[in-house]
Formats: structure tokens, C-alpha cells, sequence
């Protein structure tokens, strides 16, 4: 006989389980501490099984017969409804591995970490995951699409961040094929996205281009009346003008000053590919001298609060800015643009060695081998060329 709310409400705990039967294998198990438990009844090959349908009253009567009916549909279609929740539960958990945040961390950490990026490199990663994380960061990889994933960008673009919301979708994309090559997913949907945000105006650092204002800032630099460390790298920044973050990275184990060579591994370069400068006469000296403040650590530039670390980020564009230049004057990226403009303007430098000597070179790693080949004894004489400049102008002869 199919029970009644009021004959379930009415039932008390004994000293044993026991059950109540409703129909067609429905029934309530009640248990001495007076829970209440639907189950359903079935067979499957002659053997009897059973499933959970949940708890009374959270259960209803007729939310449990809706929930044997379900179980029932999938038991007619030939499956086991016990093994199909089994499986339900392991797709469940793997994709709660899978979601976009979860994969996105294991190609950071497999990709990036695993094959040492810069840390920067990767510290920027984990900044981009957390821009898309709060949209679809809890969503598994393989269910976000490209309108998903495109309103996660737009919530970066809104608040005016163009250059964060491209890299987002970079970033975004090489997690997408690291979860296809891996088969948590079968499509980039970051590919399609390409030319749908707004693309964001070119934004130059600002840098010094004419000789006498060169001088200028050579002149405030010599005279510069902070750490010694400090101005040994705005000293020596205009000659070498690699990137800031190399700079203050250097460590004296890539110096050969005997050969006048500084070798950047490929992990601490932008394109991912060992860099040599080579290094004039000022510059070894500078860097003799340098020795014997910072030569006992591991950088050449260590931080004031300590030679574990290398300088601060912020270091030298603080001490331009000390030195009485704004922002909009000079930067210690902008140094970069200095030399490639000046050198450029020169007329004595093949373009292709100044691109090289800026570590802009191939992207094809045997092509850029054999251009260092062809431009590095040009390179050479064009470093001191350059230091012998830079002397002219801070010595006011050029103008």
C-alpha cells in the first residue's frame, strides 16, 4: 500500500532500522536516531540493488517518486542507474579538477616554472589568471565558450585596462591549447576572440632624443648624490641599453670583463633567447670599480636592504625623478629608445646589428645565431662608438 505524508510524518524511531515500503520499490528506512531515509529497490542482471534518493522532508514523498521515476527511465534504457551515479560522481570530480583556474595553474606551473621563466614572467601569469579567475575561473575548461569568455575580458576592458584585456586573452589561449594538448578540452575559444576588444593606443616610453638634452641628463647623473649602487647603474644603463628588468637582474658570474663580454642566459630575456653585450672600455671599467662594492654577492646590482636581491623596480626612474626629470622626459626603459634613435640617426650602423645589439633579433633561434655571427665584431666597435658618444655629449660637444 503507497504511503501517506501524514503516515511518514507519524512514524517513530525504534530500537532497529526498519523500513516502510511506497511502490515500485520506493520505500523509507527510519533509523533509531529518527532520520528517515528514501531508498529504491531494483534489479540488474538477477541481482538486487539499491540508491539513495535523499533524506525526509528535505525529500518530499513526491520528489522521491519523481527521483525512482528518473532512476527507473535510465534502468528501461538498459543501463545500471548505480554505475551511471558512480560515473556521474567521477565526471563531477574530474571536472572540478578541470576548471579553468585549476588547469590554468598546472600549465603556469608545468610550462612556465617547469621550463624557468623569469619569474616576472610568471608573476605576471598568476596576475592575469586572477583578472579572468572571478568569471570563469570556477568553470570547467571545456564548458566556456567564447561568449564566456569574451564577457570576462570586456569586464577588464571596462575599466579602461585595453593592454590587460589583450594579454588576458593571450594568456588565456595558451592555457586553452595547454588543456587541448591535454585533453581537458577541443578548442581554443581565446583564437576566436582575436580582433573582437578594443585594441589599445600604442604607448611609447618616454626617452631622450636630441644630443644636448642627452648631455644633460649624463651630467645629473654624474653629479648624482644617492647610493653608490644606484648610480653605478644609471651610469652604466645608457652604454649597455638592455631592458631594465636585465639590468637590475645582472649577476657577475655572466660577465666576462677579460673579453668585454656580458652573456644573458635565454630565461632572463624577453624573447626567450640567450643575449651577449658587448661591453666598452668605460663600461669594464665602470663595472671594476662596481666590483668592488657588490663583486662579493651574486647580483651586480643589489638592493639597498640587502645583496640577497637585486635592486627595486622602481629604483632608477625614482632617481631620475630625483634628479629633477619627469616622467614624460625619461624613463630607464626609454634609454633603449636613446641609443636605437641616436645610433640609427648616426648613419654609421647597419640597422639589422643595432635591432641585434636591442635584442630584437630572429625568432628563428638558427637565423639569430648566424646574424650574431654576421653583426657582433660590428657590434663591437659600434659599443665603444656609442661609450665615446656618450662622453662627447656629457661633456657638452655635442649638440
Amino acid at each position: 500500500m503507497a504511503l501517506k505524508d501524514t503516515e511518514i510524518r507519524a512514524l517513530k524511531p525504534r530500537e532497529k532500522n526498519y523500513r516502510k515500503a511506497d511502490s515500485g520499490g520506493l520505500y523509507l528506512e527510519v533509523f533509531p536516531n529518527g532520520s528517515k531515509l528514501w531508498r529504491w529497490k531494483f534489479r540488474v542482471g538477477g541481482k538486487e540493488k539499491r540508491l539513495a534518493l535523499g533524506a525526509y522532508p528535505t525529500v518530499s514523498l513526491k520528489d522521491a517518486r519523481a527521483k525512482r521515476d528518473e532512476e527507473k527511465a535510465i534502468l528501461l534504457s538498459g543501463m545500471d542507474p548505480a554505475l551511471e551515479r558512480k560515473r556521474g560522481k567521477v565526471a563531477a570530480k574530474i571536472s572540478a579538477a578541470n576548471t579553468f583556474a585549476a588547469v590554468a595553474r598546472e600549465y603556469i606551473e608545468t610550462k612556465m616554472v617547469g621550463e624557468a621563466r623569469a619569474k616576472a614572467t610568471v608573476s605576471k601569469a598568476h596576475w592575469f589568471l586572477e583578472q579572468l579567475e572571478p568569471a570563469i575561473g570556477t568553470m570547467p575548461i571545456a564548458e566556456v565558450d567564447q561568449q564566456m569568455l569574451l564577457a570576462a575580458l570586456m569586464r577588464v576592458q571596462m575599466r579602461g585596462r585595453y593592454e590587460t584585456a589583450k594579454k588576458c586573452r593571450s594568456f588565456a589561449s595558451r592555457v586553452f591549447r595547454y588543456a587541448a594538448a591535454t585533453g581537458r578540452c577541443s578548442s581554443d575559444p581565446a583564437h576566436l576572440l582575436k580582433g573582437a576588444l578594443t585594441t589599445p593606443k600604442a604607448k611609447h616610453y618616454a626617452a631622450i632624443l636630441e644630443p644636448a638634452k642627452l648631455g644633460e641628463l649624463l651630467r645629473a647623473i654624474e653629479v648624482f648624490t644617492g647610493g653608490p649602487v644606484t648610480k653605478a647603474a644609471l651610469q652604466i644603463a645608457p652604454h649597455v641599453f638592455v631592458r631594465p628588468g636585465e639590468l637590475r637582474h645582472a649577476e657577475w658570474s655572466e660577465f666576462d670583463l677579460e673579453a668585454g663580454i656580458w652573456n644573458l642566459p635565454a630565461a632572463k630575456m624577453k624573447a626567450r633567447r640567450p643575449h651577449a653585450v658587448p661591453l666598452s672600455r668605460q663600461v669594464k671599467d665602470m663595472l671594476l670599480e662596481l666590483h668592488e662594492m657588490s663583486g662579493s654577492g651574486k647580483y651586480v646590482f643589489p638592493s639597498a636592504y640587502g645583496h640577497s636581491r637585486p635592486m627595486s623596480e622602481n629604483t632608477m626612474n625614482a632617481s631620475f625623478r630625483r634628479m629633477g626629470f619627469d616622467k614624460d622626459e625619461v624613463t630607464a626603459h626609454g634609454l633603449r629608445a636613446t641609443a636605437s634613435t641616436l645610433l640609427n640617426q648616426s648613419g654609421l650602423w647597419n640597422p639589422d646589428a643595432i635591432e641585434r645589439a636591442l635584442a630584437h633579433g630572429e625568432s628563428n633561434a638558427t637565423r639569430g645565431a648566424y646574424h650574431r655571427g654576421l653583426y657582433w665584431d660590428e657590434r663591437v666597435r659600434m659599443a665603444q662608438w656609442w661609450s665615446d658618444y656618450l662622453d662627447e655629449c656629457r661633456r657638452g660637444a655635442v649638440t
